[in-house]
């Protein structure tokens, strides 16, 4: 199969934060006997099983982009300017989605769908949290909807709570179907200290701007300090005062993540952002790092309390599930619960191309009409 892959994020080295989990999946379709990939994406490390569908004038308008912030930070900080951003997107994308060869088009992100307008090319579109933002927009699922008619079409939320929301607003001109993103095999293989001296070691990673945050500042005074810490990773993408209490590290990247998993206690995220499926989550789980969330919908759905880590709406519930999961026995038994829940239920992002490419050989399948 001639995939092309579209997507306005990409890691440009393996310290890169960005579009990590694009540059996993990309590879590991790429791998996959029955996919021939092609990306257009920002410039980044990629394999030589891929090829680069982007022209030379693409890739240096999409790395200044990426300079930027990308596309979300800039629809997010500055509207007004971010507009002749969108404009140019969205026609360099429709110049990509026309050439030849693609058997059909993977596109990330429900506003890279809009330039497949005027193609009859099949589609299957990655479906995000932060996704839903857009549907708010006036009109949008209108114009959403208009696209989807013209051709077979797959959304694919990696989470199964936006199911139901997209079937409803979609699901008479596209077919709904959650496929969930895998994991990197070096998370399954981490091994942990259980939490049993003094200091403890909490860790939130995440990009920092208010939503992303959430309670974390205001719950955690007067929980953290000498004996247990909290240290931040992830890059700073809106001016905020950080407590001084907070050890705060910077954006980051897997293989840092991966020298602190084992020593740390959990993983603390209290956001309030629309969050779909949180990568760093599920990494975490597969490592057999415990959470404690906050009661988002993608945590609910992620999490089942005191089995698979600790859900909290209130600083008391937040305070109560710290100390719950400094107490060794509960820290080891909801750390092997999450682990092996990942392994059966998402796997490797080996198993997760595998997911895609079923729903590849759906949207090839012949039309049948029915006299």
């Amino acid at each position: 199969m001639q995939v092309l892959m579209s997507s306005t994020s990409y890691p440009e080295t393996l310290q890169d934060w960005r579009g990590r989990f694009i540059a996993n999946l990309a590879e590991s379709l790429a791998r996959h006997e029955a996919v021939n990939l092609a990306l257009w994406a920002p410039p980044g490390a990629v394999s030589k099983q891929i090829r680069d569908a982007a022209t030379v004038g693409d890739v240096n308008w999409l790395a200044h982009m990426s300079k930027r912030g990308g596309m979300a930070h800039l629809l997010r900080t500055r509207k007004a300017m971010a507009m002749p951003t969108i404009v140019s997107l969205l026609l360099r994308l429709g110049r990509a989605y026309r050439s030849k060869g693609a058997d059909l088009i993977h596109v990330n992100w429900l506003q890279n769908a809009l330039p497949l307008w005027g193609t009859r090319t099949p589609a299957l579109v990655t479906v995000l949290g932060t996704d839903f933002a857009l549907l708010k927009v006036p009109g949008m699922k209108a114009l959403l909807r208009s696209v989807f008619k013209q051709r077979r079409v797959i959304l694919a939320p990696n989470a199964d709570w936006m199911h139901p929301a997209l079937a409803g607003a979609f699901g008479d001109v596209a077919e709904v179907r959650t496929i969930p993103f895998g994991v990197d095999d070096a998370w399954f293989g981490l091994e942990r200290a259980q939490p049993v001296d003094e200091p403890h070691h909490w860790l939130a990673v995440t990009r920092v701007t208010k939503a992303k945050i959430g309670d974390l500042f205001a719950h955690g005074e007067g929980l953290f300090g000498q004996q247990r810490q909290l240290h931040l990773f992830g890059p700073m993408q809106e001016q905020m005062d950080i407590p001084h209490w907070v050890n705060y590290h910077g954006p980051t990247h897997p293989a840092e993540l991966q020298q602190w998993f084992p020593k740390a206690c959990g993983l603390a995220t209290l956001s309030r952002h629309d969050e779909g499926r949180p990568q760093v989550m599920l990494e975490a789980m597969a490592a057999g790092l415990p959470i404690v969330a906050s009661e988002l919908p993608a945590h609910l759905n992620l999490l089942r309390h005191k089995e698979m880590g600790w859900l909290c709406n209130n600083r008391d519930d937040f305070a109560q599930g710290l100390k719950w999961l400094e107490q060794a026995d509960n820290n080891q038994s909801v750390g092997q619960a999450s682990r092996q829940w990942i392994k059966e239920t998402v796997g490797t992002w080996d198993d997760c191309a595998t997911r895609y490419v079923k729903a590849y050989e759906r949207l090839l399948e012949p039309v049948v009409h029915v006299a």
